[in-house]
């Protein structure tokens, strides 16, 4: 029987250090069905989801945590309860960065009960005058019931005060 779990590896990046850990789940017959991965400075970081041999388990974890160079940690995925019936939408904002901006935003998107599903952030120089420019873009989960007019309001409210765009999208 296969079972599934989800693996989150950190540590400092190299060559083939995604390879090492495919080699891994492959050696032990698991299938990797999914991940997100990225290099942050001198870090990499990611998180995959496979299924295993239920026998295979142990000797996955033990050839894992040989791996010297990362720390990795392996939970059994326990997201068999059916999904809750929501809206899916597309945030992104875009403007003056300022520390704290992103608890704002997550703020905002939880006192409405938005599950975040999918979060990617940067500081980059602003084309024409070289300070720092805030961008973020999620997937998100909207209750049912939400009105996406509220949420908007409630997001514009939590970046008063800078010049920000929030643009959010229903995609379904």
């Amino acid at each position: 029987m296969q079972i599934p779990l989800v693996m989150t590896v950190i540590g400092k990046d190299r060559t083939g250090l995604v390879e090492s850990v495919a080699r891994i789940v492959a050696e032990q017959g698991g299938n990797w069905l999914e991940s997100r991965m990225c290099r942050l400075g001198g870090e990499f970081a990611g998180i995959l989801r496979v299924h295993v041999p239920s026998e295979r388990r142990a000797s996955l974890e033990s050839a894992l945590f040989k791996l010297t160079d990362l720390t990795v940690v392996v939970q059994p995925d326990e997201s068999g309860q059916p999904p809750q019936k929501s809206q899916l939408a597309a945030l992104e904002v875009v403007g003056q960065d300022r520390p704290g901006i992103v608890r704002e935003i997550s703020h905002a998107l939880a006192a409405q009960g938005v599950n975040v599903e999918e979060l990617t952030t940067e500081c980059v120089s602003a084309p024409m005058s070289g300070e720092p420019l805030f961008q973020a873009r999620a997937k998100l989960h909207l209750p049912e019931g939400l009105a996406v007019s509220a949420l908007r309001e409630s997001l514009e409210k939590a970046v008063s005060g800078l010049t920000v765009e929030v643009t959010l999208e229903v995609l379904a």
